[in-house]
């Protein structure tokens, strides 16, 4: 994958290359989605499948996307990196994951992650949390129960991972809603170890809502193996209301 240079008197997309793949703006409710293909007067693969990246195709990245090549289900370029591309079959093994050659009969795609801050996750715990209070000054341990409600925010933080283990090769795009149900039921679980971890720090409850920060990295390190190293999601804000 060579960054391109392609000066503004260049003309259209169709002058400039063979092929072109870009993503539109992704909406906040996708999080994969496959990439457009528009081809060109000098495409040979005009009335091929989509599947397929001829060498000099042009791919162009934009900000807050990841872009990814999977080759017959396996991945084999990653670019975060804003700009426009060249696709060279013909480079050596890429300095991301792999090597761009091949042949062209094999099924290649081209995949955007979304990988701005997903916000607006609504969330509210059915039953009350235990919270044990502990002022180490006044000799207070004492357990309560809280319930609380609010929104939190998160953003795939490894396109690899998110591929890997969650989405595979869609055939057109991954939304939220196919996983925004299992990832709410983990985050309140969460919520009871995290609490936990605030409790350590001698936190009130009514302290909770202004210590967004500490709650957020509680929740990481609560959700780190089923959130961050299994699927690539990170948590980046957590608003909550007792």
């Amino acid at each position: 994958l060579i960054r391109a240079a392609v000066g503004a008197a260049g003309g259209t997309l169709a002058d400039q290359w063979k092929e072109f793949f870009y993503c539109e703006a992704m909406d906040k409710e996708v999080m994969v989605v496959k990439g457009t293909k528009r081809s060109s007067s000098r495409s040979s693969n005009k009335h091929g499948s989509d599947n397929i990246i001829s060498s000099g195709s042009g791919i162009a990245v934009a900000d807050g996307q990841c872009m990814m090549i999977v080759e017959q289900g396996k991945v084999v370029e990653v670019c975060a990196d804003p700009g426009e591309y060249t696709y060279d079959a013909s480079t050596e093994p890429s300095i991301f994951s792999g090597s761009l050659g091949g042949d062209t009969g094999k099924d290649q795609r081209v995949y955007y992650f979304n990988t701005k801050e997903l916000v607006d996750n609504k969330f509210g715990t059915a039953n009350p949390i235990p919270f044990r209070v502990v002022d180490s000054r006044i000799g207070l341990d004492v357990d309560v129960a809280v319930r609380c409600h609010g929104v939190y925010s998160y953003r795939i933080a490894d396109p690899l991972l998110f591929y890997t283990n969650v989405c595979g090769n869609v055939e057109r795009e991954y939304t939220r809603e196919e996983l925004d149900g299992q990832l709410k039921a983990e985050f309140i679980s969460a919520l009871q170890p995290a609490f936990g971890r605030l409790s350590e720090l001698e936190l009130r409850p009514n302290q909770i809502v202004t210590h967004n920060t500490e709650l957020e990295n509680a929740m990481n390190e609560v959700l780190s193996a089923k959130w961050e190293e299994l699927r690539g999601l990170k948590v980046v804000s957590v608003a909550l209301g007792l």
